[in-house]
């Protein structure tokens, strides 16, 4: 079986960073945030977004 991608939900995010989920939403659609659509909603790749807050 493949190995599984850990991901983060818009929510989870939002929670780590103390922010709004619409705030999030809005740095996705900006392409401010690593950031990908899955299903229609927005997804983030563990390793992305923690190395995108250690440049922070």
């Amino acid at each position: 079986m493949g190995k599984f991608i850990e991901t983060y939900t818009i929510e989870e995010v939002a929670e780590s960073l103390k922010l709004h989920p619409y705030t999030i939403r809005r740095l996705c659609r900006e392409r401010k945030i690593p950031a990908f659509k899955f299903g229609g909603q927005w997804r983030f790749k563990k390793a992305k977004i923690e190395a995108w807050m250690d440049k922070r």
